[in-house]
């Protein structure tokens, strides 16, 4: 009788640095985003993780200290690399700090290496944006001897476009000048690299356009956990039940919609009043919340005091974790107001509002839209149209039926493409297969 065939070997233990200055590190807040959740994952494997930071927190704009008893609690070091604050997200100070990170944490991996403080890493991931920290990663793994992976999170230089003064024919022929040098820092890191993940296709189609077909790729999306909400079963609850003698149901309750995310250029605010104004003109009630903070902030609140009518315009701030939950968990649909030139494709709030079981109104074509035509999780609407934003609104206020559906749809979406449970262990099996 034929001996049974042989167990597959479990991948040996590596090293692996993680290189990222933006990243919530563990102490500053819950749950963990991209970098902290395939640490945890890489830890929980038996690899030795190192993730490599910055002293200044990108989300918070303050300047940060990593907890005691991180490899305790989460089995991963974290290491902060000395940075220069910065306030704007564009400006020349963010470069600097950028150009700080990069320079600094060659020097002190260096140095740790050759004073036995630290084993050479097997594998170094580096996030691009920035680009100095994965070209220094790039020189590091090839001197070490590592395998460079570089993991694309944006569309840099070309998201800088939009910044650029001027009608469209004059962008086109400055732009070159202004971002040509960032180009060709980016098309040498890919040239650098042993392997290239990203957080959406279009990235990973963007910046591997002539690549070769053979350098292994992944897409893993930001994501997040459909586990921190309750099942999107409230919308048919929404309904009161007729008392005895009634003929007629009463109306439902006011819709609630949700945006929420950073209060900056790039994002499609405007519409947000504008839509306001139009769904009280039209007798439509809703509330229409807004979590977060940013430059526009005060101009959000200063509409919302001046509204009156059947729809409010509700501003919260920046909102604690368990008080953001609380509000998606309360809301029906989840408003992607995103300008398209901002050249975002999945942000991260799509994600969450597709795990919180929102219905979702988007401004963005392209893969996000192309995911919720698929799963019937939502509707567009044209950026920078609040009669488009407020006709996509009433649409749900008038059809709880469809709500209802597309909530489902949503948590469908969530469940097959945004689960951090599912898709960062695929995300950690790849990264061990482009090492061995």
């Amino acid at each position: 009788m034929p001996s049974p065939a042989p167990e597959p070997l479990a991948p040996r233990p590596h090293s692996v640095w993680l290189v990222n200055p933006f990243d919530d590190i563990p102490g500053e807040g819950l749950p963990p985003l991209r970098y902290w959740t395939l640490a945890r994952v890489l830890a929980a494997r038996g690899h030795d993780v190192i993730w490599w930071t910055a002293t200044w927190s990108h989300r918070r704009k303050a300047i940060r200290s990593a907890p005691l008893g991180i490899r305790d609690d989460e089995g991963f070091a974290v290491r902060l690399v000395a940075v220069r604050p910065y306030e704007k997200d564009a400006s020349l100070a963010r470069l600097g700090s950028h150009r700080d990170f990069g320079k600094t944490f060659e020097r002190l991996a260096n140095e740790s290496i050759s004073s036995g403080q630290l084993e050479r890493p097997d594998i170094i991931l580096a996030s691009l944006p920035p680009l100095d920290s994965p070209e220094a990663a790039a020189r590091l793994a090839k001197k070490l001897d590592a395998t460079f992976v570089l993991d694309v999170q944006d569309l840099w230089p070309e998201t800088f476009d939009r910044l650029i003064p001027g009608p469209s024919f004059l962008k086109r022929l400055i732009a070159p000048f202004l971002l040509g040098g960032m180009q060709k820092r980016r098309e040498s890191l890919i040239a650098a690299a042993d392997a290239v993940s990203a957080t959406t296709r279009t990235y990973a189609d963007a910046v591997l356009r002539g690549a070769s077909a053979e350098l292994p790729r992944h897409v893993c999306y930001v994501g997040a956990y459909p586990q921190e909400f309750p099942s999107p079963s409230r919308i048919m609850n929404r309904v009161p039940a007729l008392d005895a003698g009634e003929t007629t149901p009463p109306e439902p309750a006011p819709l609630e919609c949700v945006y929420a995310g950073t209060l900056e250029a790039g994002q499609d605010l405007d519409v947000l009043a504008g839509a306001a104004k139009q769904l009280s003109a039209a007798g439509v009630k809703a509330t229409i919340h807004v979590a977060g903070t940013g430059a526009f902030e005060q101009s959000l609140r200063r509409s919302a005091a001046s509204l009156g009518g059947s729809c409010r315009l509700e501003v919260h701030g920046l909102l604690p974790r368990q008080a953001y939950v609380n509000l998606l968990s309360r809301c029906d649909v989840g408003l992607v107001c995103v300008k398209p030139e901002s050249l975002v494709v999945v942000p991260n709030k799509a994600c969450d509002f597709a795990a919180a079981g929102l219905a979702l109104v988007n401004s963005l074509p392209g893969e996000l839209q192309a995911h919720i035509d698929e799963h019937g999780a939502g509707v567009a609407y044209t950026a920078g149209d609040a009669g488009s934003l407020a006709r996509a609104i009433t649409g749900f206020a008038s059809d709880r039926t469809r709500l209802a559906a597309c909530q489902q749809g949503a948590r469908r979406l969530a469940a097959a493409e945004f689960d951090r449970e599912r898709t960062y262990p695929k995300f950690a099996d790849w990264l061990e297969t482009v090492s061995e």
